[in-house]
């Protein structure tokens, strides 16, 4: 394979905040599944180490969007940094949000963030980790469209709202 579309395969990212060996666990099994498949692994505060795929705990800003640009699809918590990420550089995201209830997060607001930023193009929610391994094969074997690209910038009118509301214009 060559080409920014096909060169990594897969990139697995988990952030840099949080463990979340659930999300690398069962990846590295997927990855174990489909050994014909580049599996890259960014695992940051993790205890799990993946072991079909290269794992690198963490990584400069540039070698990950590097990584990023050059993966098929890219999977990962349903952060806002991982959702962004993705969107600039138009690959498809397939998200597995951390659960609360299984010590993953403090809170449930990545359930929330996916059900919402879920919805648009490009972007995919596994339900759950048993859900995540058939999103991946489907996507890598039909393809996905990437994400819509959002500005970089907020819409004049809106900012212009904004600032009529703080000095007090109607």
């Amino acid at each position: 394979m060559s080409g920014p579309a096909s060169g990594a395969g897969v990139f697995v990212s988990v952030g840099t905040m949080m463990p979340f060996d659930r999300l690398l666990q069962t990846m590295d099994a997927w990855a174990a599944a489909h050994p014909a498949t580049r599996v890259v692994f960014q695992t940051g505060k993790s205890a799990y180490v993946p072991r079909h795929g290269e794992a690198v705990r963490l990584m400069p800003a540039a070698e990950y969007r590097a990584r990023l640009a050059d993966a098929r699809l890219f999977v990962a918590h349903a952060g806002m940094g991982s959702i962004i990420s993705a969107i600039q550089a138009g690959r498809p995201l397939v998200m597995l949000p951390r659960l609360r209830t299984l010590g993953e997060h403090n809170t449930d607001h990545q359930l929330a963030t996916a059900a919402t930023i879920g919805q648009r193009d490009g972007l995919h929610v596994a339900t759950d980790a048993g859900a995540l391994g058939p999103l991946v094969d489907r996507l890598l074997g039909d393809g996905s469209a990437p994400p819509a690209p959002i500005a970089p910038f907020a819409d004049p009118a809106f900012t212009g709202r904004i600032r009529d509301f703080i000095h007090g214009a109607a």
